[in-house]
């Protein structure tokens, strides 16, 4: 089923610039396995060995995976998948 991953900027660089990355997958991980597939120099700023790194934030919806099954979040055909890098910063 086709799901909508939607890129920040700070990763575009390696979508070719694209917003938005169609890929299939029926769960979360599949679509996010997809698209670093589809774009392998995304994958070391997605994937810390077979992880997810932990400053990547995941939202279907307005929801971030972490509130739902993870990335074992089952998707419906169509669904819009928002990939949030957390940012650090401070004074």
């Amino acid at each position: 089923m086709a799901v909508t991953i939607q890129i920040p900027t700070a990763l575009r660089s390696f979508t070719e610039r694209k917003s938005e990355v169609e890929v299939e997958g029926q769960t979360v991980g599949e679509t996010i396995n997809a698209l670093a597939e589809q774009y392998p120099d995304l994958r070391q700023h997605l994937y810390q060995g077979k992880d997810l790194r932990s400053f990547i934030n995941i939202f279907v919806g307005d929801t971030n995976i972490k509130k739902l099954e993870g990335l074992d979040t089952k998707l419906p055909d169509g669904a819009t998948v928002m990939l949030v890098p957390a940012i650090a910063g401070g004074i």
